[in-house]
């Protein structure tokens, strides 16, 4: 009967008291509004961070050497240094530079993580340009392509079949590291709930719902990620 009475008690009482998980689905419009403020820096930063990715990677594959200098510090400096610090220095550093600008938190956010894993997809994209067979370049070259030509027309196109299944890995860790925009008061996801718990106490069901939200949102693409690389070895 005692055990029986602790756990009532547990459920109406405890950190994951009933009557907490009620107060958080009531606002839970909170919850929602900071997910899509998460999915809008993660889509905006993945277009960036694929868009730098890209052309950083083909700089690091140049036949030139300052592009490739240029590429290598990029890449250095960005996966070198915590993403939370680069945040810090778009949030503080920009203001005392040029004292009156403002950037908004949701543009901060997606230059952080878009510069960020930009670093990493060049990775990406570096290797799997130079997966494909050094002939098939200098065939195209022999054919009058231009180096540009031949790397937009014919390199790239067999690289991004390649490097599909990775670059799909990183979307989702870039998904995870917008939380770090919580940090300044993006309004994300992260940021909504820490707020929430903050306010009302209720740390132990927001805290797992948080939780959730970005499962759901990484999860489908993680699935994708190894369908795609079954796809690949398949191939």
């Amino acid at each position: 009967m005692s055990d029986l009475l602790a756990r009532i008690g547990f459920l109406q009482e405890g950190p994951f008291a009933i009557p907490r998980w009620t107060a958080l689905f009531a606002n839970i419009d909170v919850l929602r509004d900071g997910a899509l403020i998460t999915l809008l820096v993660a889509s905006l930063g993945l277009v960036m961070a694929l868009a730098l990715g890209t052309a950083i990677g083909v700089m690091s594959t140049s036949h030139w050497r300052v592009p490739r200098a240029l590429a290598r510090v990029y890449v250095e400096f960005f996966q070198n240094t915590p993403l939370l610090i680069q945040v810090f220095m778009l949030y503080n550093a920009i203001p005392l530079i040029w004292p009156g600008l403002f950037i908004p938190v949701i543009t901060i956010g997606v230059f952080g993580v878009g510069m960020y894993h930009g670093a990493y997809i060049a990775e990406v994209v570096r290797a799997g340009i130079q997966s494909i067979g050094r002939g098939q370049l200098e065939a195209a070259l022999s054919q009058g392509f231009s180096y540009v030509g031949a790397m937009r027309h014919i390199i790239i196109p067999q690289a991004m079949r390649i490097v599909l299944p990775p670059l799909t890995n990183q979307a989702v860790n870039l998904i995870k590291n917008t939380s770090v925009i919580a940090i300044i008061a993006g309004g994300d996801l992260m940021y909504a709930g820490d707020s929430f718990a903050g306010r009302y106490g209720h740390y132990g069901p927001t805290y797992i719902v948080v939780g959730l939200g970005y499962f759901l949102m990484c999860f489908p693409l993680a699935i994708w990620t190894r369908r795609l690389e079954e796809r690949t070895r398949e191939a």
